[in-house]
């Protein structure tokens, strides 16, 4: 493309943005901001076998909850009554969460509470469990989640016990885990298990349509297993640095709503997922969500192929996960993995207090050696082709604190 015929595309991207956006896109959020249609709210959907239903938007709290008790109380008005936290986010999220129960006890019985464990082991789980019930002024959690879980086998006999006794004792409903990474083979494995209730992992636009996504959501399908989509900007906003990208963002922008709904679009028209995991620290992104959550506007094949087409090209900026690969293949094994995550919550989502927090916890020791090791196996093996070797030497400079 000549560069004459670029900038002639930037153009209508730039005059496609001022009319679509002034028009069609606020305006759902301003009927928000005043409270029409007070009736409305966002829908909700099965959670695998368990006989809830929950909003296919959920809240997730990996912010300053406490700071932001109308946020909260919109949320809920809203429909958006799915709330996510873990007993390791930072920004008091369990006791922000607590604060808002403590001044509207009523809400409780409202919400499809969740929260998640970094531990392991049963005597620690129960201890970190009793913490988060007093944090959050609650007798119960309705969905408990070992977090982040790499491997299967992080679950056993003994895991399985402590939920039953957690159940019976009605501290909690049900039970499962999130995942980030090896995603699709965690699913495939849990399916055989018999008593995971629920999932969370990584599951957006560039991962949902691959065989072997496609092949682990149907077990968990079949098994009965509620699922909740994370992660679902797939590393960001469209940069609009290619013609891909702007022929991706003029076409949702024309259609009324923008590239970042789209994606949350493109998670929605799979009914197998129940709901979408969302960080909302403002009251815009809240008001977006919710919009797209009740628009009723599917996307056509032509936009799934254009998105299919952008994850293709920009592959190699997009850590899929599967650090089975990668981190078997370099000494030491270290956290390729964890690292690209910090890396996408610093340069995708801004928030580099969170993604420093987090590399920070990486052991020193391991942090030392993660610009110094030989990645080129793992370069030459990762289906992204992502430069493994200079993005780990970016994290190090950027996040060590």
């Amino acid at each position: 493309m000549s560069k004459k015929e670029s900038r002639w595309s930037r153009r209508n991207f730039l005059k496609t943005t001022a009319v679509a956006g002034l028009g069609s896109i606020i305006a759902p959020m301003a009927d928000l901001a005043s409270g029409a249609d007070k009736a409305s709210v966002v829908p909700a959907r099965p959670f695998g076998k368990t006989g809830a239903n929950v909003s296919i938007l959920s809240l997730g709290g990996m912010f300053n909850v406490a700071s932001n008790q109308l946020l909260m109380k919109k949320a809920m008005d809203w429909g958006v009554t799915y709330w996510d936290t873990a007993d390791c986010y930072q920004r008091g999220s369990e006791k922000g969460i607590g604060k808002f129960f403590s001044r509207q006890p009523d809400a409780r019985e409202k919400i499809f509470l969740v929260s998640k464990s970094d531990a392991r082991d049963p005597d620690r789980m129960t201890r970190l469990l009793n913490r988060s019930l007093d944090r959050m002024k609650t007798d119960y959690i309705d969905l408990y989640f070992v977090h982040a879980v790499s491997r299967i086998n992080e679950l056993d006999s003994r895991t399985k016990a402590w939920a039953e006794e957690a159940k019976a004792a009605g501290k909690i409903r049900f039970f499962g885990f999130s995942t980030h990474r090896n995603m699709e083979e965690c699913l495939l494995q849990a399916a055989r298990l018999g008593w995971i209730d629920g999932i969370m992992m990584t599951y957006n636009y560039r991962l949902m349509h691959s065989a072997d996504m496609r092949r682990a959501v149907d077990a968990c399908v079949n098994a009965g297993i509620g699922l909740t989509a994370m992660k679902t900007m797939g590393g960001g906003q469209v940069r609009t640095n290619s013609e891909t990208e702007l022929e991706l963002a003029g076409r949702f922008l024309e259609k009324g709503f923008t590239d970042a709904q789209a994606k949350l679009k493109a998670v929605w028209q799979n009914p197998n997922i129940a709901s979408i995991c969302s960080q909302m620290p403002n009251m815009n992104i809240l008001m977006s969500n919710v919009a797209a959550a009740m628009d009723k506007t599917q996307l056509s094949a032509r936009d799934t192929s254009l998105l299919q087409r952008y994850a293709k090209e920009t592959r190699s900026a997009y850590c899929t996960g599967c650090t089975a690969i990668c981190e078997s293949s370099v000494e030491g094994e270290p956290p390729i993995g964890d690292v690209m995550r910090y890396l996408m919550y610093c340069n995708s989502y801004d928030d580099y207090k969170l993604a420093a927090d987090s590399f920070n916890k990486i052991p020193e020791k391991i942090r030392r050696r993660l610009a110094h090791l030989d990645y080129s196996k793992a370069e030459n093996d990762c289906p992204q082709g992502l430069p493994i070797a200079r993005l780990m030497r970016e994290a190090k400079k950027k996040l060590e604190t």
